[in-house]
């Protein structure tokens, strides 16, 4: 075990992360069974604020970039990523999402003249097909529209990672806490004027509704970005990305094994092609498609 790159500990922790953000897939599609998309994200965010506020400064100097990023990724990508969810099976979600990386990929290229190879050209490529076999599955027929709203989400969210790289001298929770803040009311105002039966959902909701909000505010944000960022103190992004792409994996097995969905050949050599996409793209540029901005 001595020698081993990463400590026994840290290795776990890095699987644990994975493990953390991949079954959140499931536990929001139990939590969009009882309350809508915006509704569900609006209490997330309302409690994210509440843990982190008193104990993060405030970003002086950095508000209008903390008010954009609360647009960008607090309200339109989280309202895209969970309506769309609500829409498809989580398992096609989790492996949807990941066009994140190509995505940020490219738009690193147009903003940071970052150089664009052939390694990278072929894993955007294979990235790109692996969802649209996922997409070319039959159980998918009318569900369009959902599909498209998460690879919307996932392109909000590359643009939202490069604003959040150019915050790179404000503390990760120092911009979780204050965007939370700031997306609360946007969400809960695209709740009202989109959604309906609110207040029934919060008077009807059962524990594993609620289960669902804890868990994706306290276990997703607090436990997998607190110890995520603890361990990108102590290796480096080369060492940690590749561990990502055990998301779409750990993401569409908990769909799988929590909601019963069906393992297709389509979603097994989709999602194989995602990961081998991605991880052409990770390894390569392992800054440029860090997680900086939070996901799903």
């Amino acid at each position: 075990m001595k020698y081993l790159a990463i400590p026994p500990l840290h290795l776990l922790g890095f699987i644990g992360i994975m493990v953390i953000w991949g079954f959140n897939f499931a536990m929001a599609k139990w939590g969009l069974r009882e309350m809508s998309p915006m509704l569900l994200m609006t209490l997330r965010f309302a409690i994210v604020a509440a843990v982190l506020l008193p104990f993060v400064p405030r970003p002086t100097g950095r508000w209008r970039e903390i008010l954009l990023l609360s647009f960008l990724l607090g309200f339109l990508h989280f309202a895209m990523m969970f309506t769309g969810l609500d829409g498809i099976d989580a398992s096609t979600a989790a492996i949807a999402i990941q066009l994140q990386v190509p995505f940020a990929s490219l738009l690193a290229v147009l903003f940071f003249k970052d150089k664009l190879g052939w390694r990278r050209l072929l894993g955007m490529a294979i990235a790109f097909a692996g969802v649209a076999v996922v997409a070319g599955e039959p159980r998918l027929a009318g569900s369009y529209l959902s599909l498209g709203l998460v690879v919307g989400a996932a392109l909000i969210w590359a643009v939202s990672n490069l604003l959040v790289k150019a915050l790179h001298e404000v503390s990760g929770w120092t911009i979780a806490g204050w965007m939370s803040l700031f997306a609360t009311p946007q969400l809960a105002l695209g709740s009202w004027l989109i959604e309906d039966g609110q207040l029934a959902a919060l008077r009807d909701a059962s524990w594993l509704a609620w289960s669902a909000v804890a868990y994706t505010s306290l276990a997703v944000m607090v436990v997998g970005y607190g110890g995520w960022y603890w361990l990108l103190k102590r290796h480096p992004v080369s060492v940690a990305m590749p561990f990502t792409l055990l998301l779409p994996i750990f993401g569409a097995g908990s769909g799988v094994l929590a909601l019963g969905e069906s393992l297709t050949p389509g979603l097994l050599l989709g999602g194989a092609l995602v990961v081998v996409g991605v991880g052409i793209i990770v390894i390569r540029r392992p800054t440029t498609t860090e997680p900086t901005a939070e996901r799903v």
